[in-house]
Parts: structure tokens; sequence; C-alpha cells
């Protein structure tokens, strides 16, 4: 049978699994609005009658769980993306322009790194850590944060470098342009494109991230967001309400982050797609 003579097929598979999809996203968004005893009653259920009582609850707590946690998690984020985007577009400019066996063995060492889980690493990080003072702290996890994804971004940028002529940079360093001055003044704009992308997987990433926050910062020094939903379960809570407005509020902050860098980031996917 032909693709043409079922014209249909293709859609209703799209349908489907977009439906799939958007199960989890629905049980998250309506039960926000519900109160806490109709989400025990039936989690796929429409609110009735709709309450904003759980996010004005979570919002105005007055453990402040959520303002804290927010905070600790933009600080962490934003400080680990930033440092994460400068060293790997550095890098991958430098491995990228370089000939030779040792940058591919550099290339390949980084590479290997991402194929570890983290948690496999997570007990001699804490070790690492806590001989140089830096644990539960936030410095080691934005360290630990840096030093786990840096390979990530060097791969990104390393690729997208290959589609960026030399020639511009010849014609800076004959202007007289340091090589300092090049890579910032003429290369790094150019890298727009893989710059957002490398900035929303690792910002992603690391604002979903769990244990590592759980266990490098700890809970007596403060909670990221993640690890905010979690404390806010307790042992015997049973406000369910609260729990899915505080995921709901915790998804915000991320997709407004996307939204603002999401031409740039599909720019970034379509241009890596061509670079070889």
């Amino acid at each position: 049978m032909s693709r043409s003579s079922v014209p249909w097929l293709r859609p209703l598979v799209a349908l489907a699994a977009g439906a799939i999809f958007a199960i989890p996203l629905y049980i998250a968004l309506i039960n926000v609005f519900k109160q806490s005893g109709q989400v025990a009653g039936g989690v796929m259920s429409l609110p009735s009658p709709p309450t904003m009582d759980n996010l004005v609850r979570v919002l105005t707590g007055p453990d402040s769980l959520f303002w804290s946690s927010l905070r600790t998690s933009v600080l962490v984020t934003s400080l680990s993306i930033i440092i994460l985007t400068v060293l790997s577009a550095m890098l991958g400019h430098y491995l990228a322009r370089h000939g030779g066996w040792w940058p591919r063995a550099i290339m390949v060492l980084l590479l290997c790194g991402l194929m570890i889980p983290p948690q496999v690493i997570l007990i001699p990080v804490t070790q690492v850590l806590k001989s140089f003072g830096m644990m539960s702290t936030l410095q080691g996890l934005v360290l630990f944060n840096v030093g786990y994804y840096v390979p990530f971004g060097v791969f990104v940028f390393s690729g997208f470098m290959k589609g960026v002529p030399r020639e511009l940079e010849e014609a800076a360093a004959i202007d007289g342009a340091t090589r300092w001055q090049t890579f910032w003044r003429i290369v790094f704009p150019l890298l727009r494109p893989a710059t957002a992308s490398v900035m929303i997987f690792l910002g992603v990433w690391i604002w979903n991230d769990f244990i590592n926050p759980l266990i490098i910062y700890g809970p007596r020094e403060g909670t990221t967001i993640m690890t905010g939903v979690y404390k806010s379960l307790g042992q015997y809570a049973a406000d369910f309400g609260g729990m899915f407005a505080l995921m709901f509020l915790a998804t915000l902050p991320i997709l407004v982050f996307y939204l603002l860098l999401q031409k740039q980031f599909v720019k970034g996917l379509t241009g890596g797609a061509t670079k070889g």
C-alpha cells in the first residue's frame, strides 16, 4: 500500500503521538486549579470549580520556599551557563582552528566525558569538592556543572566553527587585531545560533537537575527549584494542589528563557546540521 493511498495515516499517527505527549502536560496544568481533595479524587478530571488558591498559597507561603528556591536556581543556572558558554566557545574555536592529532584526541577525551552519567562520578566529585572546602557551597555546585557540561558546549561550538570562514580572522589579523579581539569582535558574534542552542540545552538541564544540587549543595544551605518541589512534599504532607502549583511555577522561567532564544535556537539546529 503506497503512502499516497492513505493520506490520512500520517496526520493520524502525528495526532496520536501528540496526544500521548500532551497527557502529562494536561494533568500538570488542570491540577494546578483544583483543591487538594479533588486532585486525590482523580487527576484527569477537570477542576470544578477552578481555583487560584494553590498558586496564591505557594507565592505567599510563610516559608517563602518558592522564592528562595527560585533565587538559588536562577543564580546557579545563570552563572553556570555564562561560564560554560564562554569556556566552550573559546575551547571549541581553538580546537576547530588547529589541525593535528592532539586536538582530535582532546575532542575524543571530552566526548568520553559525555558518555559517563553524572551519578557515576558523584561520589568522587563530592570527595574532591570536600578536599577543597567547596562541598555544600554554591561555588561547588557551579563548578560541577561547568566541569560536567563543558564537553557538550565544546562539541557544539567546534562543529559550528567549521562554517565560519578563516578569511575573516586573517583579515582581522592583517588589520592589526589581536587573537582576543578577533574572537570576541569577529567570530563570537557569528556564533549566536550555536550560543543560543548551548544556552538553552544547558539551561534546561541545569534548571531541571535534582540529584546533584541535593547532594552537592545540600538541603541545609538552601534549595534549588527542583529540590524545593521535593522538599514541599514532606513526609506526611498531602497538599497535592500546592505541589502541582509549585511545579507549574517552576517551569515558567525556563519556558520564558526558551521563548526569548527560540529564533536563534532553531537557526543553530538547522545550521549545525549542514556544518561538516
